[in-house]
This record gives C-alpha cells, structure tokens and sequence, in this order.
C-alpha cells in the first residue's frame, strides 16, 4: 500500500547511511543551536555588555556573519562540525559566495528552512542546489 519513495538522499545519488548522506533533522537541528548559542553568548558578553533589548537583533547578525564566513570557506559552521555536518553542492562541490549568501539568508528568516522535501532538504537548500550530508 503507497508508494516507496526509498530512501533519504537516493533521488541525489548519496548513501543511505554513513558518510555522505543526508543529514538528519536532529543533527541539523543541534547544530544551529550551538551556532545560535555561541553568537548569543558572544553579543551579551562582548557587544552589547549586558544589554539583553540589544542581544537578539546582534545574535542574528553574527549567525548570519558566521554562517556566510565559515559555510562560504570551510563548507561548515562550528555547530556542524561538532556534530559531524558539511554543506556541500549537489555535484558534490562546495558552494560559492552567491549561493552561500542566499542561503544564509533563507536560512535566517526560518520559514524556508521549516518547509522540506522528501530528502529532508529545506527550501533554503532547495533553491540554493544545496545538501547537508554527515562527515
């Protein structure tokens, strides 16, 4: 009864589990919580000197810094390293500058990340011909 899709990732030629498939909702999600985190503590602490009113608009700036510096160079953030997390381009390459702003952004207004396909990849990813797959 219904249809196999199979599984996560096989429509874009990756493995089903291991190094180089599709990254889980759970890892992707610990990830940019400890990204968040890290640019939380560091507007409190170092920007804003306190100032909680001013935190939450610094914090989005540095996640949004932090993400289009490290994505844009290394393939991932400090968050996805730790949990063993790479963006890579759907031909297996890494993204460039133009992508990796555009999917920043996506990323930073939330809704398109919240909406995804059956590879588990949000529009932001979508639209920016982008994969999240484990180390």
């Amino acid at each position: 009864m219904g249809i196999d899709f199979g599984y996560r990732g096989q429509r874009l030629g990756l493995p089903e589990q291991g190094p180089g498939s599709v990254a889980r909702f759970g890892r992707r999600l610990a990830a940019v919580a400890i990204d968040w985190i890290g640019c939380q503590v560091i507007a409190y602490g170092l920007i804003t000197g306190g100032n909680t009113t001013a935190t939450g608009n610094w914090t989005l700036a540095l996640f949004v810094a932090l993400s289009i510096l490290t994505v844009g160079t290394v393939g991932f953030t400090p968050g996805k390293r730790i949990v063993g997390l790479r963006v890579v381009s759907l031909d297996g390459g890494r993204l460039g500058i133009v992508r990796v702003v555009v999917r920043t952004l996506l990323l930073a207004l939330v809704i398109p990340a919240m909406v995804w396909d059956r590879d588990g990849r949000g529009l932001h990813d979508r639209l920016t011909r982008a994969v999240e797959v484990r180390i």
